[in-house]
This record gives structure tokens, sequence and C-alpha cells, in this order.
């Protein structure tokens, strides 16, 4: 089995504890690894790494795990970096996710204006990453998670010749919330989904041996009038069935704009600060843990569940353990896998992963109906890489104005302004367009 050096950037995150659980969970899999957690915080460090060593050990693994909240240290001789941080933690995010609906635009976590400003946030802490590993560990790979997927593998991908590739469960689960949605079994649902990460689409889908859509026109029919109990699903399958593909649900928030906005914008709530109301109880929960001989997290008192990043880790032992396991992930497009895209744009295809690398299948066409959005998706995707590794303020509101959900020039200028002021301690100056405020303690 594997015997590798893993730098996990976020290890002092809420989602660590469950990903450490992961690890473990695959046991033999990385039985003699050393894995080393990197994260500005030493608490929680030492108690995901006080967790995780517990957890080996009562699984009798061979496996040793240190902290440091030195990134250099840290990255030194690592073969792999799992990358799962959140610049700004969830306080930057409320304010990707608040601050847009003052102007009329939905605020989340990787679609316009918040998902431009996590990409800023990440692209900057990524380029350091990047120097410290072209010093100290050279021929590491990069296994992402970081968000948004697709724009920090953009990113590396475009300025380093690290070898980054990039992952979400997105193509798994999002045909089953449409089949739930039509009241049919998730099971019998094969879909295959491509474009971009969070906005991909099924290029052929069927549902037991039938073509999926006529299946799920009927179901719509039969559906008509009967009371929505998941309003999320409902639109999607609205999309699949008017637009002949079943869609990622983020696609919700372009399609039914104006609802999804009123929506948010009368939520007592965002969905950051609902997060940020349960980590102290997350966090007491892990740390009770830690002092158990054998650690066991609550799935109701732990961050998304108690086994995190799970495709991430199913590509890192894919590839050190030349398993050939079939999964979704982001590489850039090469060869023109996924006709209609530049062969630099990083897209979302299913393919393999074994010792020689990530190969990916190729992509039928996405249909017409739904090829335009995705294609301006992508040239956002490409504004918003380039204004996060090197660009200035300028660049940002030509990725801002790109994007679908905003509206006007004015209203991308004004709201980028107001955004890369409140988070001005988490970027680089040459994204601030006004001078930055002034913190006296600093």
């Amino acid at each position: 089995m594997a015997r590798v050096k893993i730098a996990y950037l976020g290890g002092g995150s809420s989602r660590a504890p469950g990903t450490m659980a992961s690890f473990i969970h695959h046991g033999p899999e990385f039985d003699g690894s050393e894995f080393v957690l990197i994260d500005l915080d030493e608490r929680r460090l030492a108690i995901t790494r006080r967790i995780a060593v517990a957890m080996a050990e009562a699984a009798g693994l061979d496996i040793t795990v240190t902290a440091t909240t030195d990134q250099r240290a840290g990255l030194t001789d690592v073969d792999a970096v799992l990358s799962s941080f959140r610049p700004g933690g969830f306080e930057a995010r409320a304010m990707d996710e608040r601050i847009p609906l003052k102007y009329g635009v939905i605020g989340q976590e990787t679609q316009g204006p918040g998902g431009l400003m996590m990409s800023l946030r990440s692209a900057h802490v990524m380029r350091e990453v990047c120097a410290n590993l072209a010093d100290v560990a050279p021929n590491a790979r990069i296994f992402n998670y970081t968000n948004p997927v697709n724009i920090v593998s953009q990113v590396v991908a475009d300025n380093t010749g690290i070898p980054i590739v990039s992952f979400c469960e997105g193509p798994i689960v999002f045909p089953p919330v449409v089949a739930k949605a039509a009241g049919l079994d998730p099971e019998k649902l094969d879909a295959t989904m491509t474009g971009l990460n969070h906005n991909v689409w099924s290029t052929e889908a069927t549902y037991d041996g039938r073509d999926a859509i006529e299946v799920l026109r009927e179901r719509w029919g039969d559906l008509k009038g009967q009371p929505v109990t998941d309003l999320n699903g409902h639109r999607a399958l609205h999309l699949a069935v008017v637009l002949g593909s079943i869609p990622s649900d983020y696609f919700n928030y372009f399609y039914f704009r104006e609802d999804l906005l009123r929506e948010l914008q009368l939520a007592r709530q965002t969905r950051a600060e609902v997060i940020m109301s349960s980590l102290d109880d997350y966090w007491a929960h892990y740390a009770e843990q830690a002092d158990s001989p054998v650690p066991t997290l609550d799935p109701a008192r732990s961050r998304s569940g108690i086994h995190e990043l799970e495709l991430a880790i199913d590509a890192i032992s894919a590839f050190y353990n030349d398993t050939g396991a079939r999964l979704p992930f982001n590489i850039p497009n090469a060869g023109g896998i996924l006709p209609g895209f530049d062969e630099n744009v990083v897209v979302e295809v299913w393919g393999t992963v074994d010792a020689k690398g990530f190969h990916p299948e190729r992509q039928r066409p996405l249909p017409r109906s739904v090829a335009g959005i995705t294609a301006q998706l992508a040239e956002y995707q490409l504004l918003a890489a380039k204004a996060g590794w090197d660009g200035t303020r300028d660049d940002a509101v030509r990725a801002l104005v790109a994007h679908p959900l905003v509206s006007s020039l004015p209203v991308a200028e004004a709201l980028y302004d107001e955004l890369a002021t409140a988070q001005a301690r988490w970027l680089p100056t040459r994204l601030l367009g006004v001078d930055p405020p002034r913190h006296p303690s600093r």
C-alpha cells in the first residue's frame, strides 16, 4: 500500500476531524503514511491531531500525524497536498452572502460576487503555497477541495507547472436531486454530467434503460398541481424538463434568479451565519472526542457529517495505489475532451485515476440549450483566475461584470469596491481600488 507524506491545508477547519476520520476509514490504503496538518488556528489543529492519532491507534494503523501553523515547514518534502481551506473563515463568507443582497444580487459561496471574492482570497493563499512548494517540495501534487475549485485549479494550471486536480461530488449528487423531485428511484438514473464545477449538465442520461428526459417529462406532467415539498429539487426538475438536460441545482440561482433573490433577502440568516451559529458546538464535540481513546464523531454535531472530502481521498488512494478508479475531477480541457471549450479551460469530467495520472473520458458536447450560459461562465472563470493571480481591481471588476448574475457595470463596480474594502485584510493591495481601512491595533 502507499506510504506517502500528505500535507493537509485546512487541518484546523471544521471539516478537518471528519476528513481525518475518512483517511482512517480507508485504513490499509494509507498505512505507513504521514499526515501534516497545516492551519492558522493552533488550538483547533491540536484537537484535530489528537482525534486522528487516537483513531489511527484504535484501528491499529501505522500512521503519523503532526500539526503546524508554519506553512512552509509543513509543506517540506511532501508528496501530496490536500487543499481545503477557507481564507477569511465564515466571517468572510458571510460578507460574500450578505453584502450583494443590498445591490439586488444573489450572494453565494461559489456563484456570482461571493464566488469571485472567495476565489480572490483563495488564489492569494494558493500563490504562496505554490511558491513554497517550488522550494521545499518540487515534486508534490495538489489535490484540491478549496472553493471555488474550478477557479483555484485554473489559477494554478495557468501560472505554474505544479500538477493540480480539483474535486467535487456534484456530478454524483446532482442527478439524484432531480430523480427524487420527480418521485423516481435515484439508483435507476444514470447520467453523465459535465461542464464547469457547480455548473454541469447531463450530456446523456437514462432511467431504467429509457431516455431519462422522456421519463422526467412524463413525471412532470403527473406532478402538476401537487404540493411541492422540495422547492430546490422541483426547480431543478423544471429546468431538466424544459432545457432537455439534467442540471446542477446551482443553476437555480440563474434561471430562478428573482425568486431566489427574494427568498435570500427575506431570510433571517445567510448560510454562513447559520453555520457560524453551530461552530462552537462542533468544536466542543470535537474536543470531547479528542479525549476519548476511541473518538466517535456524531453526524449531528459534526460539520457536514463524519466522513469528509471522500472524493479527493479516493483520488489520492487511486493515484498512489494505482487502482484505476473511475471518478469525476476538474482538469484543463487538453485535447478538447469537452467540445466547445478552449483547451486551457478547467472543466469537470469523468475519468480514471491510476499511477500514471488522471485520464479523462472524451465527452459529448453540451446541448445547445445550455451551452451558451456555460460558455459565459467559462469566460468568467478565466477572468477571475487572472484577477486572482496577479490582477488589479479593474481585472476583478471585469470578471464580476462578466458573470451572468451581475446586471450592470455600475452595480459591479460599487459592489466589488464594498466587498473588497470589507475584506481588505484577506486580499493583496493590488486588488483594492480604494484605500484599505486602517486598523489601529495592527
